[in-house]
């Protein structure tokens, strides 16, 4: 079992391996830190790493972010195949910068080829938070678990006033309803959210809506 995963680990108090993991995270967070500290106005873009080139996932994020990339905003993936690879590819056909935070899995996840940068990580919580750190709004698209995942924690960051309000636009009303239906007819109604908190979201089908949603976001909170 590698040393990383997850275990419950009641009693062991500060041990050396847990000694070794403080000092690999803290690794993560300076290089990261050091790395995109001065990349400039960026977008986190997000969605599966199953998508295929011919899906249209995958073209969506590739034009969104070369869109991006032409009014010199750097586009921050999760660096790894799919809609990931996409926004890169994208980004590469622009001015803007590419970069990718990949993060080791079991069943290896190769970085794509389309980066300026390209960090590596152990921990799912460093690169999150690097993904969402130096970002002035975020494009999600069409995902599972994973993007589910980041979605939900920006929605919370910003709820909980962790992080000031920037966009959060998810493309694709066709995918996003179902999510967008139960958010408000149960946790809404349930009184469980707000009606504010599901205004946080954005939802639009073309790319170039998001663009402009996004580019006046990081014109307004760069100039700040």
């Amino acid at each position: 079992m590698d040393d990383d995963t997850l275990i419950a680990a009641a009693g062991v108090g500060l041990s050396q391996r847990e000694e070794q993991r403080l000092d690999r995270i803290e690794g993560e967070l300076r290089t990261g830190i050091e790395s995109l500290g001065n990349i400039g106005p960026a977008v986190s873009i997000f969605g599966s790493a199953r998508s295929r080139p011919e899906d249209p996932e995958y073209r969506g994020a590739r034009k969104l972010a070369r869109l991006l990339s032409e009014r010199d905003i750097a586009v921050v993936t999760g660096g790894g195949p799919g809609v990931m690879a996409a926004a890169n590819q994208g980004a590469r056909e622009g001015s803007g910068k590419s970069v990718g935070l990949n993060i080791e899995l079991p069943h290896e996840q190769l970085a794509n080829p389309y980066l300026d940068i390209d960090l590596d990580f152990r921990y799912f919580f460093t690169r999150k938070f690097l993904l969402i750190r130096y970002a002035l709004g975020f494009a999600v698209f069409p995902g599972g678990f994973g993007t589910i995942d980041e979605l939900f924690e920006l929605l919370t960051l910003v709820q909980t006033g962790k992080m000031r309000r920037r966009p959060i636009v998810l493309v694709g009303s066709q995918y996003w309803q179902g999510v967008l239906d139960w958010l408000r007819d149960q946790t809404l109604a349930m009184g469980f959210v707000s009606e504010p908190d599901l205004q946080m979201l954005q939802v639009v089908d073309a790319e170039e809506e998001a663009a402009d949603i996004l580019l006046s976001a990081c014109a307004l909170l760069h100039s700040e």
